[in-house]
């Protein structure tokens, strides 16, 4: 149990670095859940656009609503955006700051996953073969245009007795192909240059205030998982206490029974100081309300003079 308990406040300690490593394991995941991906086009009209964007476009949108909800800071993020005011100011820079971080992280895995679509072409193929211009090629140029159409939505499928030979389908395999890995490492390209600029330039920007938001950010998180481990503290002592009472008001009972029940005299005292003189549902609930509608201000100087 012990050695839980380090991992679990390891992860809490290192919650940014525990949040990259989930990022990388979903970009890994995107890219084995593509390799693995039976990608069977319709080969239809009408039903190819659909089917090749919709596995370009659904995942990622998947894949970013995963790291949304893995990431915790979202949920601290969205708390400290929708509380009240109370008696501690919102800045609005540290909720950008958070809101950024988040959605950077999980930006990840989606462009991964596009990416590596784009790279190899199959659902660009799907989707834009009946939209070349048949002109262009040598079997399509004297079809009429409802075999254009037919023949043109058949390209992505190799087996297809009508196509299986065809020159032309594979000239058209190999223009869209160029396409989508031309647009693939262009948005990579692009990418790689931003996050470059982005670093390079940082020093450039208020770098006071870039330190002042990140620290305030990590303060929030910080602060969040402190008051949920004293609240769980103080619920289990809060429950220890009231099942003592419930056995000492059932003591005639037992009796009764004959149940023997071991008595804890040493640690009571010590249990009613943890529970800070809060020994009341109400008194609870009065807490967690004032907690949430006022929260504290930011300043320790009273507690360190008392």
């Amino acid at each position: 149990m012990d050695r839980f308990r380090m991992i679990f406040q390891y992860f809490q300690s290192n919650s940014e670095s525990v949040m990259n490593g989930i990022c990388g394991l979903l970009a890994l995941a995107s890219v084995k859940m593509y390799t693995s991906f039976d990608f069977s086009c319709p080969c239809l009209p009408w039903y190819n656009m659909a089917y090749g964007l919709g596995i370009m476009f659904t995942p990622p949108i998947a894949l970013f609503l995963c790291g949304l909800i893995l990431n915790r800071q979202s949920l601290v993020m969205l708390e400290e955006w929708r509380r009240p005011q109370g008696q501690r100011k919102k800045d609005l820079a540290v909720i950008r700051y958070m809101c950024s971080s988040i959605m950077q992280r999980a930006m990840v895995a989606p462009v991964v996953w596009i990416i590596v679509t784009l790279l190899d072409g199959k659902c660009l193929i799907c989707a834009f073969s009946s939209s070349v211009d048949p002109q262009k090629f040598v079997d399509f140029a004297n079809a009429s245009p409802g075999q254009v159409q037919q023949l043109l939505a058949k390209v992505p499928c190799k087996d297809d007795e009508l196509m299986r030979n065809s020159t032309s389908r594979k000239a058209v395999s190999r223009y869209l192909r160029c396409w989508s890995q031309a647009l693939g490492w262009s948005i990579l390209l692009i990418l790689i240059v931003v996050a470059f600029l982005a670093r390079w330039l940082r020093p450039c920007f208020n770098q006071a205030a870039l330190l002042q938001a990140r620290h305030w950010s990590n303060y929030i998180d910080m602060e969040q998982k402190i008051f949920e481990e004293t609240c769980c503290e103080h619920s289990r002592l809060f429950a220890h206490k009231c099942i003592l009472h419930f056995f000492e008001s059932m003591q005639k009972e037992i009796k009764l029974h004959s149940f023997s029940l071991a008595r804890e005299g040493e640690g009571a005292e010590g249990e009613e100081d943890l529970l800070r003189g809060i020994t009341d549902q109400n008194q609870v609930n009065k807490l967690l309300k004032m907690w949430y509608c006022e929260k504290p201000p930011l300043d320790v100087s009273q507690v360190t003079q008392r």
